[in-house]
């Protein structure tokens, strides 16, 4: 889909803040609100806009760990990659599994209460069932910039 410069303004507010008002979007755009609605519509439709969401802070609910975890599959098959990934998208824990070039061949983002929560997950996730070879978990320190705004 091709964005045009209203399409960019768009989606630069509603990255930022994708409950504003239709009325207050469109005047920030200049653009009248039926327009703004269409465009927004299209871009759905269309794949740019995924869903609209609340970022909610781990923290603030309870999940006070965070781990980047590096996976290596047990091998490098297609059928294999795609039961991980599917297994991945069961957990609740995992709000993040990237297929990864390098020595690893996944990254995981997983939240998690606190460490007994967390080496239950592993105990459970990262098996041999799930064709996990090896993993190495990364825990989190400080969020110093965790954002999901996309410059255009």
């Amino acid at each position: 889909m091709e964005l045009d410069k209203l399409d960019k303004n768009l989606l630069d507010i509603l990255q930022t803040r994708a409950d504003i008002p239709l009325k207050e979007l469109a005047e920030r755009v200049h653009s009248s609100a039926a327009t703004c609605q269409r465009r927004i519509l299209a871009m759905i439709d269309g794949g740019v806009i995924v869903r609209q969401v609340a970022i909610v802070s781990p923290q603030a609910v309870g999940l006070n760990i965070s781990v980047f975890v590096q996976i290596e599959l047990e091998r490098q098959h297609r059928n294999v990659q795609e039961a991980f990934e599917r297994a991945m998208q069961r957990e609740r824990q995992v709000v993040g599994c990237y297929e990864v070039s390098g020595d690893y061949d996944f990254m995981l983002l997983v939240h998690c209460a606190d460490m007994p929560a967390y080496h239950a997950f592993t105990r459970r996730v990262l098996t041999s069932d799930n064709h996990v070879r090896s993993f190495k978990s990364q825990f989190v320190m400080n969020f110093a910039k965790a954002e999901t705004k996309i410059e255009l």
